[in-house]
């Protein structure tokens, strides 16, 4: 495990990202173009994150979304649903605009990428999900009040799964998914993605159902 939760904005761990990442920081040199940094509640330092009582785990930052803005689901229509899903849920407040300067706030809550460079195609490699999670699992470290996790795809589900030391097979993914892990509450939804969206892989009520079972077990913001 790496002791830092951040890596650098170079970060070489991953060739091929690394590669992928210096290409377009030559076609736009005013992107971005690094790993995309966890999203906390206003006015978080390090080792003052105890406000965080959820964590959400995406994918991957979109090459035109998260890489672009630097701020996760920022920036492509799965912000768009995710931080209007978490402002009528009281987990975040403001007014999102798809820019990192918006008057957008968490609250009680942290967003994290199981990757954290944006992969080709928006797919990682397995051995690139294993590397990421080196700062996955002092991310969830950072938040000694946390009792809920949220993975959006199965990917971001199994890579959580193992950062928190548990096996797969014993916590499937599935939409609508609860565990108790005995350490976290862990919940699982589809990718808010345009994809799943568009051909109805994820419904807008399917996606506000989960954040309603997790503000119960959380109880009132």
């Amino acid at each position: 495990m790496l002791a830092s939760a951040e890596p650098d904005h170079d970060c070489p761990l991953c060739p091929r990202l690394h590669d992928f990442i210096a290409g377009w920081r030559e076609r736009e040199p005013g992107w971005f173009n690094g790993p995309v940094p966890a999203f906390l509640p206003k006015g978080s330092a390090p080792g003052r994150e105890d406000s965080v009582r959820l964590l959400i785990v995406g994918l991957a930052p979109g090459l035109r979304g998260a890489n672009r803005t630097g701020r996760p689901f920022t920036g492509d229509y799965a912000g768009d649903l995710l931080y209007s899903t978490l402002i009528a849920h009281g987990f975040a407040r403001g007014r999102f605009e798809a820019r990192p300067d918006d008057s957008l706030e968490l609250v009680d809550t942290a967003i994290v990428n199981a990757v954290r460079c944006v992969p080709p195609e928006n797919k990682p490699t397995g051995p690139e999900i294993a590397t990421c999670r080196a700062f996955l699992v002092p991310t969830m470290a950072r938040f000694p009040n946390l009792r809920a996790i949220l993975t959006l795809g199965a990917i971001a589900h199994q890579s959580t799964v193992r950062a928190l030391g548990l096996r797969v097979a014993a916590f499937p993914f599935k939409h609508g998914g609860s565990y108790d892990t005995g350490k976290v509450q862990l919940f699982s939804s589809y990718h808010c993605s345009r994809y799943n969206t568009n051909t109805g892989v994820l419904t807008t009520e399917m996606f506000v159902k989960v954040f309603s079972d997790i503000r119960a077990a959380l109880g009132p913001a």
